[in-house]
């Protein structure tokens, strides 16, 4: 599967949205739900239809239903629809392959939205990647379960795979995790480095 260039930034994309709850999608990493909800299931017919893209966008508060577009955080990740399996009860299980991170601008519909967005440049991670990814050894040295599952996800060999799953999957608020979204990615690495070691020594109590 092809991940979009950064040479993409600036573009931008008319695609439904597929709300998150707390939980963010980044690139290069997957993301598995089981969507009940009437509206989202409509947006995921429409992505089947339109190319199977979809905007995988965090809520900024936890809900059952859903949201309003005041809800949904500006900066979201574009996805590939991989899987949609409709389940028991009409529920459908789907996994979505993050591509490259987009920006909201307009939204239309009632319930469910399309949005017309702006792709986003990830940036060259340059020299903040190194002591990004020590952080982030030193840590999963310490959980050895996460690191394995995260080895099992990886699906990329972009240098960045990593530190965006390890984003995706640590156990952190879901507000720092979209902080780290927004983020392009030697902020990222430069975020991630500086939490890392802190977040380890508050586990440990020290």
């Amino acid at each position: 599967m092809a991940t979009p260039s950064t040479a993409n930034a600036g573009q931008s994309v008319l695609v439904p949205i597929l709300p998150l709850s707390d939980v963010c999608l980044f690139p290069e990493a997957s993301l598995a739900l089981v969507v009940t909800i009437p509206s989202v299931v409509r947006a995921l017919e429409m992505a089947r239809r339109t190319g199977r893209r979809i905007l995988a966008v965090a809520q900024k508060e936890s809900a059952d239903s859903m949201p309003t577009t005041r809800d949904l955080h500006a900066v979201g990740t574009l996805a590939d629809l991989a899987e949609d399996v409709l389940v028991d009860g009409g529920a459908h299980r789907i996994e979505l392959d993050g591509l490259q991170r987009a920006r909201i601008g307009s939204v239309v519909g009632l319930d469910t939205f399309v949005a017309e967005a702006e792709l986003l440049a990830e940036g060259d991670p340059g020299d903040e990647w190194g002591p990004a990814v020590e952080a982030l050894a030193r840590y999963l040295h310490a959980h050895a379960d996460l690191r394995s599952f995260i080895d099992q996800q990886r699906r990329s060999r972009e240098p960045m795979a990593w530190v965006n799953l390890a984003c995706q999957h640590l156990p952190i608020a879901a507000t720092a995790r979209q902080k780290l979204l927004d983020a392009d990615a030697p902020e990222r690495c430069v975020k991630i480095s500086r939490g890392l070691d802190a977040l380890l020594r508050k586990e440990q109590g020290a």
